[in-house]
C-alpha cells in the first residue's frame, strides 16, 4: 500500500484549480483512520494503567521502583539522543549555505505565542478535568490520573474494588480487541497518508534542505545503531522477536507522522511479545512524553541549523544551555505531528535565532517528522522490554537466549522470572 500511495501522490499530484483527481483528495481516508485511533486512546489506556497498579494488591514500593527506574532509563537516553544531534549538526554543518531571507517569520512567531517553560509542562501534567484531557487525547494527564486513581483503589477493600477492577479489565480486554478491527483498515490509512503526502509535496521535497534531511536521517540511524542496539544488547533484549513485534507500530507512526496512532498496536504488540501489562501500560504512555528519542534528537539538530544558516556562531557552551533548555521544555509535548515545532520556534525565539528558520524547515518537516516519530516510538517499546528485564519480569525463550548471551556477555545479569504468556 505504501508503493501504491507514492504512486498515486506522483501521478496525480496537487494542482490549483485543477478538477479532476488528485491524490491530497485521499486525505479523508488518513484523517478517518486516525480518527478511529484517537478514539480508542482513552479508553484502552486509563483501564489497562489502573488494572496493572491497583491490580497487584498494595505494594506501591514496585510501582515507585518502576517509575524511579522510568525515568532514569529516559533521562540518560534523552541525554543520548541530544549529543548525537548536536554532533551531527556541528560535524556535517547543514545550514551552511541555506537562505533565510526567502522566507518570512510569520509562522515561528505564530508557532511561539505558545510559551513552553517548566512551570508550564508541570502545570499541565495534572488534569484540571479528566474529560476535558480525555477530549484532547492529553497522554501525560490522563496517566497521571489513572496512576493516583489506581493508588486510590488499591486502598479499597471489599466488593467496591473487585468491581471496579473487573469492570476495567473488561474494558481493557474490549478496546484490545476494537484495536484488532480499526487496524484491518490500517493498509488503506497508511497509502492514503503516504499518497496525500507526496501529491502535496512532490518527490522533489528531497531537492530543498536535502542535507539537513539527510544529516537527521543519518543522526537516528546513528542512534538506533550506537544507542539503542547496545542497549537491547545491555538487557539482553531478544532484538529479533523485538523487531518482528515493533515493524508495524513503527510503520504506523512513519507513515502518519504521529505516535499517538500507533500507541493502540504498540501496547498490543509489546504485551503479546511477553512484557507484564503493569509495565506495558505504564512505561509506555509515561514515555510518550519524557522518552521523546527521536524528537530530542530533532531539536538538536534544527535549534543549531537555524543558527548556522542564519550565520550567528553559537559557541558550545550556549548550545549545551539552549539543549538542556529543550530538554525540559519538550517534556509533555502532545504525540501529534508538527508539534515539536511549536517547542523549536519557542526556543529559537527564547535564544533570539531567526524565526524564519522555521519557515524554511517546513518545506521538508514532513519528511522528518515521520522519521524522528517512528524512532520515538521504537524507543518507547524498546523502554517496556528493558523495564521488564531489569524488573525480572520477562524471560528469554530457548531460541533467544543463546543469541542475546552471544551479543552481550556477561555485562549485566537480569534475573528471568516466567511471566504467563511469554512466547
Amino acid at each position: 500500500m505504501m508503493i501504491l500511495g507514492i504512486a498515486l501522490g506522483y501521478f496525480f499530484p496537487d494542482r490549483p484549480g485543477h478538477q479532476g483527481f488528485e491524490a491530497t483528495d485521499l486525505q479523508v481516508l488518513s484523517t478517518v483512520f486516525l480518527r478511529m485511533i484517537k478514539s480508542l486512546i482513552v479508553p484502552l489506556l486509563v483501564p489497562t494503567l489502573i488494572v496493572g497498579i491497583a491490580g497487584h494488591g498494595d505494594d506501591m514500593k514496585r510501582v515507585g521502583r518502576l517509575a524511579l527506574r522510568s525515568l532514569i532509563y529516559f533521562e540518560v537516553v534523552t541525554t543520548l539522543a541530544l549529543i548525537v544531534g548536536l554532533l551531527a549538526v556541528n560535524i556535517f554543518k547543514p545550514g551552511i549555505g541555506v537562505n533565510l531571507s526567502v522566507a518570512t517569520a510569520d509562522t515561528g512567531i505564530e508557532l511561539a505565542k505558545t510559551k513552553t517553560t517548566f512551570a508550564t509542562v508541570l502545570e499541565h501534567t495534572f488534569p484540571q478535568s479528566f474529560f476535558e484531557s480525555a477530549s484532547k487525547n492529553d497522554v501525560l494527564p490522563i496517566v497521571v490520573f489513572a496512576i493516583i486513581f489506581a493508588v486510590a483503589l488499591s486502598q479499597v477493600v471489599g466488593p467496591a474494588k473487585a468491581f471496579m477492577l473487573s469492570l476495567c479489565e473488561s474494558l481493557s480486554e474490549v478496546m484490545f480487541k476494537f484495536v484488532g478491527v480499526v487496524m484491518i483498515f490500517a493498509p488503506i490509512g497508511i497509502g492514503a497518508a503516504i499518497a496525500a503526502t507526496v501529491g502535496k509535496s512532490g518527490l522533489g521535497v528531497l531537492q530543498n534542505l536535502g542535507q539537513l534531511v539527510l544529516t537527521l536521517y543519518g543522526a537516528l540511524i546513528f542512534f538506533a545503531l550506537f544507542v539503542l542496539v547496545p542497549v537491547a544488547m545491555l538487557f539482553k533484549v531478544p532484538i529479533r522477536r523485538f523487531w518482528q513485534a515493533v515493524k508495524e507500530p513503527w510503520l504506523l507512526a512513519f507513515t502518519t507522522a504521529s505516535s499517538e496512532a500507533a500507541l493502540p498496536l504498540a501496547l498490543q504488540r509489546m504485551e503479546r511479545l511477553g512484557v507484564p501489562r503493569r509495565i506495558v501500560s505504564f512505561v509506555l504512555p509515561t514515555g510518550y512524553s519524557f522518552n521523546l528519542d527521536g524528537s530530542t534528537l530533532y531539536l538538536a539538530l534544527a535549534a543549531v541549523f537555524v543558527a548556522q544558516a542564519a550565520g550567528i556562531d553559537m559557541p558550545v557552551s550556549q548550545q549545551i544551555v539552549m539543549m538542556l533548555t529543550l530538554m525540559l521544555t519538550s517534556k509533555g509535548v502532545a504525540a501529534v505531528p508538527r508539534a515539536s515545532l511549536v517547542i523549536l520556534s519557542g526556543a529559537l525565539s527564547q535564544f533570539g535565532l531567526p524565526l524564519q528558520g522555521v519557515a524554511v524547515i517546513l518545506g521538508v518537516d514532513a519528511l522528518m517528522d515521520m522519521a524522528r516519530t517512528s524512532l520515538n516510538v521504537v524507543g518507547n517499546c524498546l523502554a517496556t522490554v528493558v523495564m521488564a528485564r531489569w524488573e525480572g519480569s520477562f524471560e528469554l525463550s530457548s531460541e533467544d537466549t543463546p543469541v542475546a548471551d552471544a551479543l552481550a556477555g556477561s555485562a549485566l545479569h537480569v534475573p528471568s522470572v516466567k511471566t504467563p504468556g511469554d512466547a
